[in-house]
């Protein structure tokens, strides 16, 4: 494909350099001569320096050839990148998606709007990690979380400590009679691992778990965890991520407290929230947090503007004894250190966003990617077509790659955790781990 990037900031940099990756061509645009030399010392990917809204700019870049449009310029240039995307479309590009940082944008309403004008997809990236937030907050007892299908089927990442269970175990001591959940991915040391049936998990593995939803409770349990109600809860920082995850925090969590640096910002945040409590003060200061009696808390967010001071506060809420403690890291060097020094789950928003977008050089059966935090893995939710290679074959017969698994099949208003004697049916979604060099392999098989 030809993909043109119009920003090389922190997200269009991280997707230029993973596209690459993929054999893509990939040229990006900025004013920047700066930013762009970093990309092209990083990717091989041709630069263009000039405005995305510069006509003469988006026809030195081919964008009559375009089949990928992606407008990534920072949030605070949402305008730009909404009129760039626009003139990527006029122009001959085949799919065009922006950045956004205005919730209004994302209603349903509002959604056809653009599409009418012919932008494909917005996304809005603090709002996709609040709701990734969000739902850590509801299963505190994991590193990662996502559902299908309103949990039909649910991921969990649960990381081994020494005193488990199942160290040196082989994988399907994580199994059950009824067939309720799988292991689909163990991220050991800076490797990824397919299972297969010889495979054992060993101290400070990041186990990746699919489950029915009737059998994420006997999931957790083999894991040996459970659940913490968060009723008292403490964030740290007060951009747009944090009043985003406090105002629907409200509807469910008691006891809300939110600790930003910023007079302005703190301000701002107690005029536009109804019950939480906003205090003006240091999160890098341990004083602060014992005064707000963080010990008290549940769970324990930092998402401020730095990781360093992200991982750090995190680590002194956990040895505060916090049961939950979730930390945006957007320094990818940092990720593999804040989980080992006891962070229990790990945001990168630009991890977050190249998965939404990642999608788009798929073909169409591809629902949604997600690139689990600190892994080589990705998960991928396909419908299956009348005429796809893997429709009506048992999944022993189809030779489907060594290094992706079928973690899980919704059919209808059932879900189940396939096996080699399983038949995969037209219309099914299935939920696919791959390692990324598998990606293309797989996606053959559902066109």
């Amino acid at each position: 494909m030809k993909i043109v990037i119009a920003g090389a900031g922190s997200v269009g940099s991280h997707l230029a350099k993973m596209l690459s990756l993929e054999s893509h061509d990939i040229i990006i645009m900025d004013e920047s001569a700066d930013r762009l030399n970093r990309v092209a010392e990083e990717a091989d990917v041709i630069t263009i320096q000039g405005s995305s809204t510069s006509l003469d700019t988006l026809r030195k870049a081919g964008i009559d050839k375009a089949d990928l449009f992606i407008a990534v310029s920072p949030a605070e240039e949402q305008d730009v990148n909404i009129v760039s995307a626009l003139l990527a479309k006029k122009m001959g590009a085949k799919k065009v998606t922006a950045r956004i940082n205005n919730e209004e944008y994302q209603t349903s309403d509002n959604k056809f709007i653009f599409t009418e004008l012919g932008i494909d997809s917005l996304f809005y990236p603090e709002k996709i990690v609040s709701k990734e937030i969000l739902n850590l907050l509801k299963e505190t007892s994991t590193s990662e979380y996502m559902d299908y299908s309103h949990g039909k089927l649910q991921l969990i990442a649960i990381k081994l400590d020494e005193d488990s269970m199942l160290i040196d175990q082989k994988v399907n001591a994580l199994s059950n009679k009824e067939n309720l959940f799988r292991t689909v991915a163990i991220n050991r040391d800076d490797d990824t691992i397919i299972p297969k049936v010889d495979t054992k998990y060993k101290v400070d593995d990041m186990v990746y778990v699919i489950s029915k939803k009737e059998g994420i409770t006997k999931a957790m349990q083999a894991l040996g965890r459970e659940n913490v109600m968060v009723n008292n809860l403490m964030i740290v920082g007060g951009g747009r991520i944090a009043e985003m995850v406090a105002r629907e925090a409200e509807n469910t969590i008691p006891n809300i407290k939110i600790i930003e640096y910023n007079k302005k910002k703190s301000l701002h945040l107690s005029q536009i929230l109804n019950k939480s409590l906003v205090i003006n003060g240091d999160c890098r200061d341990a004083d602060v947090l014992i005064e707000e009696n963080v010990k008290d808390m549940d769970a324990f967010v930092a998402v401020t503007g730095s990781s360093e001071a992200n991982i750090m506060s995190c680590v002194t809420a956990k040895k505060m004894g916090v049961p939950k403690v979730i930390a945006e890291v957007e320094n990818f060097d940092y990720i593999k250190l804040a989980e080992g020094m006891g962070v229990d789950s790990v945001i990168n928003k630009k991890l977050i966003t190249a998965g939404r977008i990642f999608r788009f050089t798929l073909s169409n059966n591809i629902r949604s990617i997600k690139i689990l935090n600190g892994t080589q893995a990705e998960v991928l939710e396909f419908i299956v077509t009348p005429d796809s290679k893997i429709a009506s074959s048992k999944l022993a017969d189809i030779n489907f790659p060594l290094d992706a698994i079928i973690g899980g099949v919704i059919r209808g208003n059932e879900s189940f955790i396939p096996n080699d004697d399983s038949i995969i049916n037209a219309y099914d979604q299935v939920i696919v781990f791959a390692d990324p060099k598998a990606i293309n392999k797989v996606d053959k098989f559902f066109l």
